[in-house]
């Protein structure tokens, strides 16, 4: 009970936050949330634990701790910019959305909508990923996101509310495959985030900064049964503003020997999201625990 009463106080509590961030100017808003997220850090010690002893083990060799402890601040900066924007989402629309975020590579969207054969979108829980759905439905790309399902239902009413603004649709994590294979055969975009260790979705092993990590067979698997085109797409932050980077489709395996192709292709998607965490590694979620499940002697 006395868990169920603090989720009430905290969701009350960032609804008014929210509506002082509804008053102020997105980017005075963004400012002030970067100040809340380094408040977070300091404010919840187990997290930033997990944060600064994930990014001690990928950067320890080649920074000091001082660095990895203001990079592990800055992440939590940035978790707090994306907050302010979210709540904002209702003030950005087709005709300003271009001030925030400049496309790069967007022919290579258009492009895999010209197959016909939907396009599964790659991201990661990087930059402002909530902005990354928006920009597309905002441009008129078709389409849903995978999701999981809050275990608040006051919080998962609310981000989804915001998302709708959008009409950015979710299927939850769980839900039927036929159900995203549809979306795909209607020649539409599914947003999959597939760079944390869940273990309630069918994974794999494999290597993610030079350690085995639990990952989703999600976007490989998808990609074998509809034949889609496995676009990874990254939102950079940079500042006030963001960069929507679209790179080229994943050169799939496809040796008929499905087992192992996904194998392949799972772990080559997994080293396009180790490339853009190594480029901008405050801009990724370090405070999940993303190598927490073991593997067994001989997995990969």
């Amino acid at each position: 009970m006395k868990f169920k009463l603090r989720r009430y106080y905290l969701y009350y509590f960032g609804r008014a936050a929210a509506f002082l961030f509804w008053l102020i100017p997105i980017r005075v808003g963004v400012w002030i949330g970067a100040l809340c997220g380094r408040l977070i850090y300091y404010l919840l010690p187990k997290y930033r634990r997990i944060a600064i002893d994930n990014l001690t083990t990928v950067f320890g060799r080649e920074k000091t701790q001082e660095e990895i402890a203001a990079l592990a601040r800055r992440t939590f900066e940035n978790l707090g910019r994306n907050a302010a924007e979210l709540v904002n989402f209702p003030k950005i629309n087709a005709g300003n959305v271009d001030r925030f975020v400049t496309a790069r590579n967007m022919e290579i969207v258009d492009e895999s909508f010209r197959k016909g054969k939907g396009t599964i979108v790659l991201t990661a829980h990087f930059g402002n990923w909530e902005i990354l759905a928006a920009y597309l439905r905002l441009k008129n790309y078709p389409g849903v996101a995978i999701g999981k399902k809050l275990y608040f239902e006051k919080y998962d009413k609310y981000l989804n509310y915001l998302r709708k603004v959008h009409d950015v649709n979710i299927i939850f994590r769980g839900s039927s495959p036929k159900a995203i294979l549809k979306v795909l055969r209607n020649n539409h975009i599914v947003g999959v985030l597939a760079d944390q260790d869940v273990d309630s979705v069918e994974g794999i092993f494999v290597d993610f900064f030079g350690m085995p990590a639990y990952t989703p067979v999600g976007p490989a698997l998808l990609a074998a049964i509809s034949g889609s085109p496995l676009v990874p797409i990254f939102i950079i932050r940079e500042g006030a503003k963001h960069i929507f980077m679209v790179e080229k489709p994943i050169d799939l395996a496809n040796t008929g020997d499905r087992e192992a192709d996904v194998v392949t292709n799972t772990q080559k998607w997994s080293l396009v999201v180790e490339s853009y965490i190594r480029k901008y590694p405050d801009q990724w979620v370090w405070f999940h625990r993303r190598w927490k499940t073991k593997s067994s002697p001989g997995s990969a």
